[in-house]
């Protein structure tokens, strides 16, 4: 069950700084109802966990710098039994395939019918360079997963002996440019203008959804969604021509985005910044750290999931700041020094947990993620635990490449 605090709807523990920003949020523009969800920490602009729930408004801030960030994650028709002995040899191969890292291009040219998608006129409308500019980077990183906290991971449902695959990334550069530019037009600044990026403790950028801006936003916001799921599906579809499999099942959804909802008989725009959609019977993925375990839900109907306006958690939730689990980074030599987290550590908690790793730092290790089990409990009455699954195959971008497409 959650608490209110200030007028806020908190799930789990709460965290001071996160509700501090979400009093803010519920402070600014025609807010109905500002939620907290179990892994909620500080954000830009809107927590992280965070759900605002506006009228006739969006929030570029809200939904964050990398658009639609969401999971896809498929069952396959493979039993673990059947790959374990080549798991070693099946994660290098998906490591070698996928590429992963900042501002990464793909290493195949990807044809999709989204670059045909008539909302890219919006981009037109701002002006011929920045369309063509933005097209030119969203073709050639389609089907790159990026760093920070995105993965490729495979899984066993220890229940069925199956393996699962699941992915977590977005809209890549695409979408990072583009928030950037509609919080530079909201400003009053040109799209494609250096200036400060919005700061964590500043108040959400808004912008009325029957304005100009306010459609345009709407709408390049729906193309970047596009966009990541071709991405995620691409990749997805990489990993499953390397185990010689088929998807037999599929959850694929956002965590960072906006929707019009009507709830109670009212129309609203819910803005998700690292929360998972969860309507009665809509299915999502939930993902813990490298060292716990990921989940398949679904929405149940209930008091307190429409209290939620139905919206879960999209992860396990951090705990500890990357800087302090891994220590500050010199970016001349790309290491990193004072961090609580040691290499070792992590190597052996995985080993322990047994995981195959490619990638990753310590500042992903299990260590710095909450308990899943703990986090889902604060939702039990909101969410039905279908599948629970074991990592067994984690790829992530390696050590000192940290994603500037932020959640």
């Amino acid at each position: 069950m959650y608490q209110e605090i200030k007028g806020v709807r908190v799930w789990g523990d709460p965290i001071e700084n996160a509700v501090d920003q979400a009093v803010t949020c519920a402070q600014h523009g025609d807010v109905e109802q500002v939620l907290l969800m179990a892994d909620h920490h500080k954000g830009y602009s809107q927590p992280v966990g965070g759900v605002v729930v506006y009228r006739n408004q969006i929030s570029p801030s809200g939904v964050g710098y990398d658009i639609a960030c969401g999971n896809k994650a498929v069952k396959t028709n493979v039993k673990y039994v059947d790959i374990k002995d080549q798991l070693s040899k099946i994660m290098d191969e998906l490591a070698q395939s996928i590429s992963f890292g900042v501002g990464r291009s793909n290493r195949e040219k990807v044809e999709h019918d989204l670059f045909d998608d008539s909302d890219w006129s919006v981009y037109q409308e701002i002006g011929k360079q920045e369309h063509d500019n933005l097209k030119t980077l969203a073709k050639k990183q389609l089907g790159t997963v990026g760093s920070g906290n995105h993965f490729v991971d495979l899984f066993v449902e220890e229940a069925t002996g199956d393996v699962w695959v699941a992915n977590h990334f977005g809209s890549r550069g695409f979408g990072h440019k583009t928030a950037s530019g509609f919080m530079n037009l909201a400003k009053g600044v040109k799209f494609s203008d250096k200036v400060k990026g919005e700061r964590m403790e500043d108040a959400p950028t808004l912008l009325d959804l029957d304005s100009e801006i306010g459609d345009m936003y709407y709408r390049a916001m729906q193309l970047a969604g596009k966009y990541a799921y071709a991405g995620r599906d691409y990749v997805i579809q990489k990993v499953l021509d390397i185990l010689q499999a088929e998807a037999v099942f599929s959850v694929h959804n956002h965590h960072n985005f906006a929707w019009k909802e009507t709830h109670n008989g009212e129309e609203y725009v819910i803005v998700r910044k690292g929360a998972t959609p969860s309507a009665p019977n809509q299915w999502g993925f939930i993902g813990g750290s490298m060292g716990d375990i990921s989940v398949i839900v679904r929405g149940v109907d209930s008091e307190e999931n429409r209290d939620a306006f139905y919206s879960t958690v999209h992860g396990a939730g951090r705990i500890m700041s990357r800087t302090e689990a891994a220590g500050k980074m010199n970016w001349k030599t790309r290491t990193r020094s004072g961090g609580k987290i040691t290499p070792d550590q992590m190597k052996q908690a995985i080993k322990e947990y047994g995981v195959e790793l490619r990638g990753g730092g310590t500042d992903e290790s299990p260590f710095v993620y909450k308990n899943l089990a703990d986090v889902l409990e604060a939702h039990k009455q909101t969410l039905s635990i279908e599948h629970v699954l074991k990592p067994i195959g984690v790829c992530m971008a390696g050590e000192g490449e940290f994603d500037p497409y932020k959640d």
